[in-house]
């Protein structure tokens, strides 16, 4: 689904130095994703199937639609509540190199839940870039996303 400029969207980008399959697998399979943003998965994202996924610091799960996938370019799902839509795009710029694009879209608040909600999910996907590099880059679990939100329960 492409957006428009009167639709909402969050858009957060990050280079990341290795190769599209390798960026794009690190969303697909949560033996690499829960090192850099979830804790749990009930499984690999895989079109039409429903996965949860687990923050348990936070102790809090979401349920994940995965509505597309092609591979090494595009993930698309739908999430949280109230759902929106979410493509991770992946462009190979060199044989090592991979710019990914996070963008969110299909709120339905407005106002300033919609201000808050853009604002919530900018620095969520953010951080979840940055981590990816470090680990993806580095080998490095900076733990951005355990360390985001001292105030709320952590275990």
């Amino acid at each position: 689904m492409e957006t428009n400029n009167n639709t909402p969207t969050v858009e957060c980008q990050m280079m990341i130095r290795k190769p599209a399959a390798t960026v794009f697998q690190a969303f697909i399979d949560p033996a690499f994703t829960t090192k850099f943003w979830f804790t749990e998965s009930s499984g690999p994202l895989e079109a039409g199937k429903t996965i949860t996924w687990r923050w348990e610091m936070y102790d809090v799960s979401d349920n994940i639609k995965v509505k597309e996938i092609i591979p090494n370019q595009k993930i698309t799902i739908e999430w949280d509540a109230p759902a929106t839509t979410v493509d991770f795009e992946f462009t190979t710029l060199t044989e090592d190199t991979t710019y990914v694009v996070i963008k969110n879209y299909g709120f339905s608040q407005t106002g300033d839940d919609l201000i808050e909600a853009i604002k919530n999910n900018t620095s969520g996907f953010t951080t979840v870039l940055d981590g990816l590099k470090a680990y993806l880059e580095f080998g490095v679990e900076l733990n951005l996303v355990r360390d985001k939100f001292p105030h709320i329960r952590h275990k």
